[in-house]
């Protein structure tokens, strides 16, 4: 969103008659600074308040990195009347705001665990693991272009031991885990001698790559086509970091937001995968709320430990290769349903909270999905989508022929087109989803 684009005169008049209505313009000059501040209602003329400004855009991804039991999430019919299985009856509430998809996948990653590595890029083939190269996940990709706007470009969350989100170049995003610490980073104000540290660090990083940068523009001549390449390769990451730092720097001098919220305490039961993520769930709604990301993505729990529930005696893993046990399939849906359960939670969180006539769902496209379509073969296709909140025209079932289907990132190009990023392409896109209508 340009800045310039809101409010270019300072001649309306505020509630007071005769006082002039500041504008963002003049707030981001008075600072100093060049980054966007919150959509505030009092930076617009009364009554345009709705139709001067875009509203702003938020996505959450999650993978649940065990599948669904397909038949206790798949409706049989399709288009609007469907009817609710097992699973989506824990959400039925939110039944018009949000849109079930079956019939996706990544067209050349193959039946592997490994296909999370691909589940937010397309990157072909991870389940070779030789060689494999990813590429940039959706989340930093969308970063690249508006994770200046708040004070953490983006969140990678996990309750596994890796994430979902990769840089350009191809490497993990180092991730979050432990939900104290996400809230001391989102919500706690360091003491003012490791706040000016922590500026000084950033200074003094900044410093370091400009004295890298130099040194390595002498030989950039020097060399052959490939290295050079290479070395073109480093100097957009650099600067793409400088970037970073820079915004970094004026939101370390910002006060955190305060939240009336008690800090978690982290959860060391190595099998509670709905306590873990309802933990995590909390720490996104919050995230949002307080405008601190408007980028989070979330690798849910995938242990072979038992799960603390009643019912359940086996692991998650184990349960989710299930070889069509009957016995073992009962206890895969107790747990499943129970996650399905804090999805609906999230859900209704983002709805309570209101954000200028509109809830925060209404704004927060959530992707929640799975890397695989059936965990008992290890099978990537025909992956369960669950596609909720952002603006879009929702309330049906979407369904795609397993055998013909369009890739899972024409569904991300669609999100990225949402938040505003016209991109022509992203991973194995070949267009947008079809059948899937943003409103307005």
């Amino acid at each position: 969103m340009r800045l310039d684009s809101l409010n270019h005169t300072n001649s309306h008049t505020g509630p007071v008659s005769g006082v002039p209505r500041l504008t963002r313009r003049q707030i981001l000059r008075g600072a100093g600074v060049a980054i966007a501040l919150p959509v505030l209602e009092c930076f617009m003329p009364r009554g345009r308040a709705q139709s001067v400004v875009s509203p702003i855009r938020r996505m959450v991804c999650i993978c649940t990195p065990l599948g669904l039991h397909g038949p206790s999430f798949f409706p049989e019919q399709t288009g609007k009347d469907y009817q609710l299985t097992p699973y989506l009856e824990t959400v039925k509430d939110f039944r018009s705001d949000f849109t079930v998809i079956s019939g996706l996948s990544h067209p050349e990653v193959g039946s592997s665990h490994d296909s999370a590595y691909s589940f937010l890029t397309g990157a072909p083939n991870p389940e070779i693991r030789a060689g494999f190269r990813n590429s940039v996940s959706l989340d930093q990709f969308a970063a690249e272009q508006i994770g200046g706007q708040t004070r953490f470009p983006s969140l990678s969350l996990s309750a596994e031991g890796f994430g979902l989100s990769w840089t350009r170049s191809g490497a993990p995003v180092p991730t979050d885990s432990l939900p104290s610490a996400i809230f001391a980073r989102l919500f706690l104000e360091g003491h003012p001698d490791e706040v000016e540290a922590q500026t000084r660090r950033l200074r003094d990083g900044r410093s370091i790559l400009d004295m890298v940068g130099d040194g390595t523009r002498k030989i950039q001549a020097a060399v052959g086509t490939r290295d050079r390449e290479k070395l073109d390769e480093y100097f957009t990451s650099v600067r793409e970091l400088e970037r970073r730092m820079a915004v970094s720097e004026q939101w370390s001098k910002k006060p955190k937001p305060k939240v009336d919220v008690k800090p978690p305490e982290n959860n060391y039961v190595s099998g509670d995968v709905v306590g873990k993520t309802r933990l995590m769930f909390n720490l996104i709604h919050l995230a949002l709320q307080t405008d601190s990301t408007r980028l989070i993505t979330m690798m849910l729990l995938g242990t072979s430990d038992v799960p603390p529930i009643p019912g359940v005696s086996l692991g998650h893993h184990d349960l989710s290769h299930h070889g069509q046990d009957p016995k073992k399939i009962e206890q895969l849906r107790t747990v499943e349903l129970e996650k399905m359960k804090t999805v609906s939670a999230l859900l209704e969180k983002l709805k309570k909270t209101e954000e200028q006539g509109e809830t925060l769902l209404d704004r927060t496209m959530v992707f929640f999905s799975s890397n695989l379509g059936n965990a008992s073969n290890h099978s990537s296709k025909n992956l369960p989508v669950l596609f909720a909140g952002g603006g879009f025209r929702h309330g049906q079932h979407l369904a795609f022929d397993p055998k013909n289907s369009p890739p899972l990132c024409n569904l991300q190009l669609s999100m990225l087109h949402r938040l505003g990023i016209e991109a022509d392409k992203f991973g194995s896109s070949t267009g947008t989803l079809s059948g899937l209508e943003a409103l307005g």
